[in-house]
């Protein structure tokens, strides 16, 4: 497998980056399997492993979007240069009034460049939306954030995804993990980066133990294999739910740290848990790796 890991052009919270090598080579399914990620974000894990066929789903409609007008061809390399570049001059004159200018315009219109734009312009590159699904993350404060360099890293970043949809058969749909799951069939595999119960609660999509509960009965009724991220513990407390909820699931940890808080005092270490329904590599239970 490759070494390079390639970042996709929508930043998520919480991207496992990092962790790709790592869940790359816990990976059990074979040429024919289908990739199934009930929880998109990002994509960077699916359009890492670059399965042949694949299953891309999340609630969020404007991340299913952006990457359905890439499939289609509305979206590409050339256009995001010159929306980019044109947007980001006049971020640069307008600044902070400039940039919610444009937040109100995606609200009403949901150009999936506006998504684009947002999301590299925001405050720490958060998505997130209130009770009425509309973007309310703030201003990052960088008026010169579009600069040519940056813009072209973006561009790339669109390149490539655009290169592995001409190369493979997946698809991009914006439904329930529920519905998601249903969907596989016993030689697929299903790769879930739920919300981490008990750290990351959204405005419009909270997440609890009832869900978290419902996720484990359903990947286990799928009788597919799978593999889940989570948390196992900080410096602070563990993840209960793993004893609770997947107590029937082998587990790999890996510690990883996070670059998500407002202050450099919230932005702490994590150890992070793969739980999956088969054995990796022969090896029970815990195997330890740091990644500081």
């Amino acid at each position: 497998m490759k070494d390079t890991v390639y970042v996709p052009p929508i930043k998520i919270q919480g991207i496992k980056t990092k962790l790709v090598p790592l869940i790359k080579q816990s990976v059990a399914m074979n040429k024919n399997s289908v990739w199934i990620e009930p929880f998109m974000g990002s994509g960077v894990v699916g359009f890492n492993v670059e399965p042949h066929y694949a299953i891309f789903a999340d609630t969020n409609p404007h991340i299913i979007e952006f990457y359905n007008q890439i499939k289609k061809g509305n979206i590409t390399p050339y256009i995001v240069r010159e929306f980019l570049e044109c947007e980001g001059k006049l971020l640069e004159k307008g600044n902070d009034e400039y940039y919610y200018t444009v937040r109100t315009r995606f609200n009403q219109e949901h150009n999936p460049l506006d998504f684009l734009f947002l999301n590299r312009a925001c405050f720490n590159g958060m998505i997130r939306f209130n009770k009425n699904y509309d973007f309310n993350v703030p201003y990052g404060h960088k008026p010169k954030r579009f600069a040519k360099a940056y813009v072209t890293k973006i561009v790339n970043q669109v390149a490539h995804v655009s290169d592995l949809l001409h190369k493979y058969e997946w698809k991009f749909v914006c439904q329930s993990f529920e519905e998601t799951i249903s969907m596989a069939g016993e030689n697929d595999f299903i790769y879930c980066d739920p919300p981490y119960i008990g750290r990351h609660v959204d405005y419009y999509d909270s997440w609890d133990e009832q869900a978290e509960i419902t996720l484990h009965k359903a990947l286990v009724d799928s009788n597919a294999r799978f593999m889940l991220s989570t948390w196992n513990h900080n410096d602070y407390r563990q993840n209960d739910y793993i004893a609770m909820v997947w107590n029937d699931c082998q587990k790999i940890t890996q510690e990883h740290f996070y670059h998500i808080g407002a202050k450099e005092k919230n932005r702490n270490s994590v150890v992070e848990a793969l739980l999956t329904n088969y054995t990796v590599n022969g090896k029970q239970n815990e195997l330890l790796l740091n990644n500081k």
